[in-house]
């Protein structure tokens, strides 16, 4: 085969997205000119069709068991079929061999536990679906599982969160490939409006927050979204809820899992991460309405959350 071959795994059980948006990412990048073009071959067990979660079947286009190199990125799919897939010792055996044929090996979602069950997570930082993480990390405590991004790269290994994640994943592969223009193209050509770095959060915390069980964190959680641009501390979120601060503070920890102060910079943040991307306002402007201080102080912060400036961000989406 010409060009750079990637080899895509599934097994019974898989998620079609994860699959359809890794291949259709790199069929997008060959359409806008990627050169070398991709190759992308979807590889079963014994080269049969494999049914998938939603009941549709797809054919293999090649057997793992006769698979050979070089590869140049390995992709292992997710799905509900992942841990059945984990504990089959010869589809793993297969998963590892040709992991050591590839340029790159990832996985997408729960696809990570067939790369745990390899051992090719051990001692790295790895990321799944955000709901199977706490199952990944007692399974395999030698991989340092993070839940939170919706992609993670170690060295050679890539692993990411849950579903359409695994489009930012492989944007993130054509970027690194062939430049930013081209993975901005094909972002454009499959609508998506941003393509998020991978250390951005799976679940936005104006979904999670939403969640909380206790009246008096809604409540706090509600004037915190709707009041950004002021006084937002934990003192004056007390004095608003009626408790003390210790007390709002075991609150806040118990229902959505962070401190007051926490959750209102991350949502801070989101919100700057919103306006950045949907509309053309001024940092500075931008960092007003959100309750920075100023333009640095919003830019030291979104560094820390985001790992690019405000600006660089904006120029990415």
């Amino acid at each position: 085969m010409t060009g750079q071959l990637v080899v895509v795994i599934g097994f019974d059980g898989i998620e079609l997205v994860d699959v359809a948006c890794v291949t259709t990412g790199f069929d997008y990048a060959n359409r806008q000119g990627a050169d070398p073009v991709y190759q992308v071959v979807f590889a079963t067990p014994m080269g049969r069709p494999v049914r998938c979660d939603s009941g549709l079947e797809l054919p293999g286009q090649g057997r793992i068991d006769t698979m050979g190199g070089p590869i140049d990125t390995l992709i292992v799919s997710g799905g509900q079929g992942h841990e059945t897939a984990a504990a089959n010792p010869r589809f793993v055996s297969q998963v590892m061999r040709l992991a050591g044929l590839s340029r790159r090996v990832a996985s997408v979602c729960t696809g990570a536990t067939v790369l745990a069950a390899a051992g090719l997570l051990d001692n790295r930082r790895a990321t799944t679906h955000w709901y199977e993480a706490g199952r990944l990390a007692a399974r395999y405590p030698h991989v340092r599982v993070d839940p939170a991004p919706i992609f993670v790269r170690d060295g050679t290994v890539a692993t990411s969160g849950g579903v359409t994640a695994s489009l930012d994943l492989t944007l993130s592969f054509i970027e690194e490939d062939h430049g930013a223009e081209l993975a901005r193209r094909v972002a454009m050509g499959m609508v998506t409006y941003l393509k998020r770095p991978g250390d951005q959060a799976q679940v936005s915390m104006f979904n999670r927050i939403a969640h909380a069980d206790q009246v008096l964190v809604r409540r706090v959680v509600d004037h915190v979204v709707s009041h950004l641009d002021e006084d937002l501390g934990v003192a004056r979120l007390a004095a608003l809820a009626g408790v003390s601060e210790r007390h709002l503070s075991r609150l806040f920890v118990e229902c959505v899992g962070r401190t007051p102060s926490r959750l209102v910079r991350e949502t801070r943040l989101e919100a700057a991460a919103q306006l950045l991307t949907g509309t053309r306002e001024p940092v500075a402007a931008i960092a007003r309405r959100c309750g920075f201080s100023s333009a640095e102080s919003l830019r030291q912060a979104f560094v820390a959350w985001a790992g690019v400036s405000p600006s660089r961000f904006r120029r990415r989406s």
